[in-house]
């Protein structure tokens, strides 16, 4: 993932001639956070040319900050400083901010963290609050993990969403609100038709349509060919669907995308399953790339979910039904025809380990125009599980902390079999009770990453004034 760029910006006190007493500590604790952020290997840092102690040199250096494109302010406080400076520079700096200050008793850096955060409060500027040594390794995450969501806030603004071919099966919740969007989150939404995808695809060159063919045929686990629903050439078609939805993707300057599919690509061309798994994986057969967060059934929410997922980790997302409940053995089923990165099917940097995991079956009789069926199981792991959704004209973020489990390969087949065997499962153990999941879960789809972010989930949300609703126990 590309490096965030953060400003890191020192206040001071007015009277110069503490001012000038002091300079060498706040220098000092400005420089140790430069440092400490750099060697995270996660920022580029743009510092301030010294500490700030008045209103003209407020404006200068969060000017400096803007034209040299920072995505988020660290705004360091190790002594008593006015307040004033904090207002002047954040109506000009890139937010959201971050107040930061030392716990040195005699230096009174909390009282001036305090005094200014108390003015961005009256203001109503989002920011947030951490303290302590920035040598600390505890302080040290809590810093970066505040800076990756407050970074994909800005991102996230600018960004255009595809739209192919409109809702889905009725769906009220993969649909969304155009004004509030680009309101709250600054993303725009562009209507394709899915008929582009068609006339893309065929112009895909047979070089490298041949090329994707070879590879998928000699790394994945099993391509089951059947002579009707799943053929080369019925696979070539799935292909070149992908590559048509790339150079749309290229050509329109789209960020991230969802496929309606069903109902005329499922029925006349074939399922956009390939095509929905590769955008999303960090490689296809030409080598590594840039995940591309597309979501099956255009579901808006849901795109927009994994593309804060994205925007945050880096990491391909999960997108999945809520399938099942296995009481017995205390899995959830999570699966869905399309967009489960084969990413998942190993959870490895090398792509052909994932690939062994990876087979292309014949889709499901409920699509009639065929194609492969991108199956796997989903590699074990803790994961983050969330939705964004719309409760009362309101979003609301529900986090659910979970892991990935796997059994022996017979068992897991067999659980597969009693869902659709040709699509790729996750068996997931939640942290929440059954009842509260589906009591208090907004929608049928849900999305994740490895690891844990809910840090950052919740810092996102909070900064944008979003609702946090976290299952549990």
């Amino acid at each position: 993932m590309k490096k965030i760029k953060v400003g890191v910006l020192t206040m001071s006190d007015g009277r110069e001639h503490l001012h000038e007493a002091y300079f060498p500590i706040t220098s000092k604790y400005q420089q140790d956070i430069v440092e400490a952020l750099q060697a995270t290997g996660q920022f580029e840092v743009v510092a301030g040319s010294g500490p700030i102690h008045s209103n003209t040199i407020a404006k200068e250096e969060a000017k400096r900050l803007r034209t040299q494109g920072v995505e988020v302010t660290l705004i360091n406080y190790s002594i008593w400083c006015y307040p004033q400076y904090t207002a002047v520079a954040t109506a000009i700096a890139p937010g959201p901010f971050l107040l930061f200050c030392n716990l040195h008793p005699s230096q009174c850096g909390m009282v001036g963290m305090l005094a200014a955060a108390g003015t961005l409060d009256q203001l109503n500027r989002p920011y947030g609050r951490i303290w302590g040594s920035i040598h600390d390794e505890k302080v040290l995450s809590k810093v970066t993990r505040f800076l990756r969501a407050a970074a994909a806030i800005n991102r996230l603004r600018g960004m255009t969403f595809g739209n192919f071919g409109g809702r889905p099966l009725g769906m009220y919740t993969a649909t969304a609100n155009l004004d509030e969007w680009q309101r709250l989150f600054g993303v725009d939404v562009e209507n394709i038709e899915q008929q582009d995808i068609v006339r893309a695809g065929e112009q895909a060159g047979a070089d490298k349509v041949e090329h994707a063919l070879q590879w998928l045929e000699q790394n994945c686990r099993k391509v089951g060919y059947d002579g009707s629903v799943l053929t080369p050439d019925k696979l070539r078609t799935q292909i070149r669907s992908y590559y048509g939805l790339k150079d749309i993707i290229a050509q329109r300057g789209l960020d991230f995308i969802g496929i309606k599919a069903h109902g005329d690509l499922t029925e006349y061309y074939c399922t956009m399953d390939l095509a929905e798994a590769f955008l999303n994986d960090p490689y296809d057969w030409d080598g590594p790339k840039e995940p591309i967060v597309a979501a099956t059934e255009a579901d808006m929410d849901g795109a927009l979910t994994m593309q804060i997922f994205k925007l945050i980790t880096g990491q391909p997302v999960l997108f999945c039904d809520v399938r099942h409940y296995d009481a017995e053995n205390d899995v959830w089923f999570f699966s869905n025809s399309g967009t489960h990165a084969t990413y998942f099917a190993g959870a490895s940097e090398d792509p052909l380990e994932n690939m062994r995991q990876v087979s292309l079956l014949p889709e499901t009789g409920d699509y009639p125009a065929g194609g492969a069926s991108v199956h796997h199981f989903a590699a074990p792991g803790k994961v983050t599980l969330a939705r964004l959704a719309r409760k009362n004209g309101r979003y609301r973020l529900t986090i659910v902390p979970a892991e990935l489990v796997q059994f022996d390969r017979e068992k897991m087949e067999a659980l597969g079999n009693l869902t659709t065997p040709q699509w790729p499962i996750a068996f997931a153990r939640l942290k929440a009770a059954p009842e509260n999941f589906l009591s208090r879960f907004p929608c049928n789809h849900i999305h994740g990453v490895y690891g844990d972010c809910e840090e950052e989930l919740m810092t996102f949300a909070r900064l944008l004034n979003i609702e946090v609703d976290r299952l549990e126990e």
